[in-house]
């Protein structure tokens, strides 16, 4: 065992030097010997974020794949071979990971009791996690997973959270990936707010749904924005007071659709839950006056949001997504539990 590495994991960037493990281009990720502040898994399934996914996915149909489980299997394969990490060259950014404890460093900052055996899911981003693939068993496109045979390294300073007995391990694993976003929710919404929900009917924002309908209560109202009408029972049955059909990257037709919605008032807070680019605008112009904007999506541009703002006068509080929160993998957790419809929900479309 290695000694005196850096709990932020730097001691494994290879290019380039002086920088984190997330921006780095090259991690090692080399697991026959470990580091005193790591902690080793044996890696059962992969959950790629789902704008990465889907840009992903979209790329290799361009590039003329007809078999695309086949070249994304590939695709990861080549990935963590030249970057030691599954972090998409083009979004920046990558998902999570659930596997099995098989050795745990000698300094290793034990943030909650597990031993060796233990099956665990990562709650930091695989865009900063050592991975290396031996083989990808399979890809579930319509789920976002890729089931591997491989091993990962989780630093002193990553979050993690060992896996409930109550629960199949890919639908814990489907919403750990994006128990940040009620979790921020749960915060940032307050009794009588209108809350508007765009991608309402995606993974993600089912849960932000939920949770809001929770905080604004009866004189509150959840308006959930989908591309497709199809969605309009779930959206409901999940917490929505209100359900527009519109294209979340046409600004215009998204503000007048919420404007008709609010009887002109517009959105307290938007969650932006989009897996696709060029919804900023959509998001802003949807706000009222100084409220919030939180940008969920790791599809969104901090340019587009800042400048687009900016260039039409609107004086919107704006918060780029922490896949974080106190508590958050609690929170998302006991939601599910509690909400038999999002139960339900999950267990048709992950397990």
């Amino acid at each position: 065992m290695k000694n005196n590495g850096c709990r932020y994991g730097t001691h494994r960037v290879v290019e380039p030097q002086g920088v984190l493990p997330q921006p780095a281009r090259v991690l090692n990720n080399d697991m026959e010997e470990i580091w005193d502040n790591e902690l080793k898994l044996e890696v059962i399934r992969l959950n790629v974020d789902s704008a990465s996914f889907h840009q992903i996915k979209e790329k290799l149909v361009k590039q003329g794949h007809t078999d695309i489980e086949k070249a994304f299997a590939e695709h990861a394969i080549d990935l963590t071979t030249r970057t030691g990490k599954h972090k998409n060259e083009d979004t920046g950014s990558g998902g999570m990971l659930i596997g099995k404890v098989v050795e745990i460093g000698s300094k290793f900052e034990m943030k909650e009791s597990i031993k060796v055996g233990d099956k665990i899911a990562s709650l930091v981003s695989l865009s900063l996690t050592p991975l290396k693939i031996k083989a990808v068993k399979k890809v579930h496109l319509e789920k976002d997973q890729v089931e591997i045979e491989g091993q990962a390294i989780l630093f002193s300073s990553a979050i993690y959270a060992k896996l409930p007995d109550d629960m199949d391990e890919n639908l814990a694993l489907s919403v750990l990936d994006v128990a940040g976003a009620p979790a921020q929710v749960e915060r940032l919404v307050k009794p009588g707010d209108r809350v508007l929900i765009m991608g309402a009917y995606g993974k993600s924002g089912v849960l932000c749904n939920a949770i809001a309908r929770e905080r604004a209560g009866v004189t509150g109202q959840v308006i959930g924005l989908v591309r497709n009408d199809k969605y309009t029972d779930v959206c409901k049955a999940t917490g929505c007071t209100d359900v527009v059909i519109a294209s979340a990257t046409d600004a215009v037709a998204v503000q007048k659709a919420v404007s008709t919605v609010t009887g002109g008032k517009m959105a307290d807070v938007v969650i932006n839950c989009v897996n696709i680019e060029d919804t900023e605008m959509a998001s802003i112009m949807a706000c009222r006056d100084r409220g919030l904007v939180y940008f969920f999506s790791m599809a969104t541009s901090f340019t587009k949001a800042a400048l687009g703002a900016e260039g039409i006068g609107a004086d919107v509080d704006m918060i780029l997504g922490n896949g974080y929160a106190h508590g958050h993998a609690m929170t998302s957790l006991d939601l599910l539990r509690r909400n038999p419809t999002l139960l339900k929900i999950f267990k048709e479309r992950y397990v």
